[in-house]
């Protein structure tokens, strides 16, 4: 980031005023609903975006600093028990007050101290440094509201619409082919250069076997497929764990898919849509991605193969900024890898762990990923409800094996 104060309140200004286009088309009803624990109400959002940077730069850094309210210390803080206590998730969507009106007006509150502050102190290798973070953050932020709003609006049985689309059916999928990537020592991981979350780094060596890797991600057809084959009804396809969460769930499809009159559907962020048989699969589990994976004969990727595959590709795709909050089928159909960035989350088969000779940042944003490294698995590409400059060949996203609420889908890969 530069250090002009223009460049960075511009980014700043930039990034908030994003966040909050996001959510104008909603009504006061909408900001406060929460479905369950693992999202929250748009409000809740807004709010624990703009404690990010109060209570990580302006307390810091503001002599005698003057908190809009005090209490939404405790209110709006997510997971950071270095910092002090926290409002249970599951109650966020209970909090009806602060209302919209003045949850606004605490943004408002923070931006103006954050201008203030960032004027005063040009340059500042620190602050700017922490006002990146606060933005990367923001950005995670932008693309759980689309994600959040969509599940709790999946509950409402007159199929509320976000943002008015029609059906979109555009292009054909290419045939599945797979480039072949051969034996040997690859460097993976992000180098230093740029902007990267702790959990990206070092760049390290390791070792890959020969692999091969699809040319797109598995699209809804090919996922039907599975489904009218008993992929659901077969335990053999299906990891113990993932066996036990198809019965317990009793899934029979991918999330928010609906089958009206013989045809399937989709719950879009624009309302109940036709699938589109040609767009990659979205709102699957791990579970679910490792059973058709296995279901063909072939399998994920690892994390390792996917950067390797993908570094040298332009960070270029279907991403939120289209304001088409739904995989589409556009191809360029030459025959090379596409549709690695953008359109959905790619899951692999790599647990979320650490890299060799990694450390988690000092106090207490050492919390914002080290703190998760357990039975979650990494997912990587974005998706078109991600923000375009939030990606990079490194980025390592993650979720529990079961989760599916996010625009997750996968791409296979197999053995040489």
């Amino acid at each position: 980031m530069e250090t002009t104060h223009q460049s960075v309140w511009s980014v700043y200004t930039e990034t908030r005023t994003f966040t909050e286009k996001l959510v104008e088309t909603l009504q006061t009803e909408d900001f406060v609903v929460q479905a369950a624990k693992h999202v929250s109400p748009m409000k809740w959002h807004l709010a624990h975006t703009t404690w990010f940077f109060e209570k990580f730069i302006l307390e810091v850094y503001i002599p005698d600093y003057r908190h809009y309210n005090e209490e939404f210390l405790f209110l709006f803080n997510s997971y950071y028990e270095t910092v002090g206590e926290f409002h249970p998730q599951e109650r966020r969507g209970l909090i009806t007050r602060p209302t919209v009106e003045e949850t606004m007006d605490y943004r408002r509150h923070v931006d103006q101290e954050m201008s203030r502050l960032l004027a005063e102190r040009v340059g500042d290798a620190d602050i700017d440094g922490l006002v990146e973070i606060g933005l990367q953050h923001e950005q995670q932020h932008q693309e759980l509201i689309l994600m959040d709003i969509k599940y709790n609006f999946s509950y409402n049985p007159l199929y509320p619409i976000f943002k008015e689309q029609q059906d979109a059916s555009y292009g054909r999928a290419p045939e599945l082919s797979f480039s072949a990537f051969e034996e040997g020592v690859v460097e993976i991981g992000h180098n230093g250069d740029g902007f990267a979350f702790d959990h990206e780094g070092p760049r390290h060596k390791t070792y890959l076997h020969p692999y091969k890797i699809a040319n797109r991600p598995v699209t809804n057809g090919e996922f039907i497929q599975f489904m009218e084959a008993g992929g659901y009804e077969q335990p053999e396809h299906w990891l113990s764990d993932g066996w036990g969460t198809v019965k317990e769930n009793q899934w029979k499809h991918p999330q928010y898919w609906v089958n009206k009159d013989g045809e399937w559907h989709m719950f879009t962020l624009s309302g109940l849509q036709k699938i589109d048989l040609d767009a990659p699969v979205s709102h699957v589990s791990f579970y679910e991605a490792d059973a058709y994976a296995r279901w063909s004969g072939r399998r994920l990727p690892t994390e390792q193969e996917w950067e390797h595959a993908m570094e040298e590709l332009e960070v270029d795709g279907h991403f939120v900024e289209a304001e088409q909050y739904q995989p589409h089928s556009i191809y360029k159909g030459d025959g090379t890898i596409e549709k690695a960035y953008g359109d959905v989350w790619e899951w692999t088969q790599s647990p979320y762990v650490p890299y060799p000779g990694n450390k988690p940042l000092d106090g207490a944003l050492g919390e914002y990923n080290a703190k998760f490294m357990a039975n979650q698995i990494v997912l990587r590409g974005g998706a078109c409800v991600t923000p375009q400059s939030h990606i990079r060949a490194t980025y390592r996203n993650f979720f529990h094996p079961q989760m599916r609420w996010q625009f997750s889908g996968f791409r296979l890969a197999e053995d040489v």
